[in-house]
């Protein structure tokens, strides 16, 4: 674990994290915000026991919609050392009996990930990981961590370098986000969700036409619907409104013209604000997600 060089994300600060923070804001300790079984994952992450997630402090990206915005770009949480890390593991392993170790947002904090779970491999404690994140990574780092990516949950939030750079300050996200969902899909277990922003159905449907040509139809999306405007999208136009179902059809009919089968669309009518923002009102430390 190079804490004093690090360049885990596509960002590649180069960052001593022993005595200063890059651009995600993580030091020399991992920070957690909550965990517990979540039961709204895709199927076969949620399973019938609930996925484990474990949600870290702290993100590569800056999305100005960003719904998780108390953690991800606040820094809310608390500091764990490498035991307790393993404890919080070991009992949603043990006492939540959940079907996997879920990683949101994880990768400032891989090598602290690798510790603890080598320690509980000497218990005889294993679960399946699932690498749930934005999309945007370094093909490097996944092949370094890959023990972590027996499914990986990635996003594909935009087809245009001018979006990426306006909406989540993050201007090669096209490429690293699209080699990373090509790394998984030759490497893992993939699903790709497509959250469709307002204004932005377009590069949604750009994406789905990447998939299925440059990879394949057969690849499991997930079309959400869900989006509500939260933290510093409520003052940005477009993404101060929710999508319309004009936008969303466009998106849906684009799956189905592309051929895609396996997935998943979500219901436009069965948006439910309050469960959209539910990382904003989400309390920290362990119990349910929902």
């Amino acid at each position: 674990m190079n804490l004093e060089r690090c360049e885990l994300c596509p960002r590649r600060c180069k960052v001593d994290r022993l005595h200063s923070a890059g651009f995600c804001g993580a030091g020399d300790k991992v920070r957690l915000f909550r965990w517990g079984p979540h039961f709204g994952e895709e199927p076969p992450i949620a399973g019938e026991k609930g996925s484990g997630c474990i949600f870290f402090s702290r993100c590569t990206m800056k999305c100005v919609y960003c719904q998780n915005s108390p953690w991800s770009w606040k820094g809310e949480g608390t500091d764990k050392s490498i035991e307790e890390l393993v404890a919080i593991m070991r009992d949603l392993a043990l006492k939540d009996m959940v079907e996997n170790w879920n990683l949101v947002s994880p990768t400032p904090y891989l090598g602290f990930i690798r510790e603890a779970a080598e320690k509980l491999k000497e218990e005889n404690i294993r679960l399946p990981f699932v690498w749930n994140s934005s999309g945007y990574e370094r093909v490097e780092t996944l092949e370094e961590y890959r023990e972590f990516c027996d499914w990986a949950l990635f996003d594909l939030r935009y087809s245009s370098r001018d979006s990426a750079k306006k909406y989540s300050f993050a201007p090669d996200y096209v490429e690293n986000a699209r080699s990373a969902v090509k790394w998984a899909y030759e490497n893992t277990k993939l699903i790709v969700r497509i959250l469709v922003l307002p204004g932005l159905a377009d590069e949604a449907i750009e994406n789905l036409a990447w998939i299925a040509t440059d990879l394949s139809n057969e690849i499991p999306v997930s079309i959400m619907s869900q989006y509500t405007p939260a933290y510093m999208a409520k003052n940005l136009p477009p993404l101060d409104r929710a999508i319309t179902h004009e936008e969303y059809e466009s998106v849906c009919e684009a799956a189905a013209d592309f051929g895609f089968e396996n997935g998943w669309i979500q219901d436009y009518s069965s948006s439910d604000p309050k469960l959209a923002l539910l990382g904003e009102n989400m309390r920290p430390e362990h119990g349910v997600v929902g």
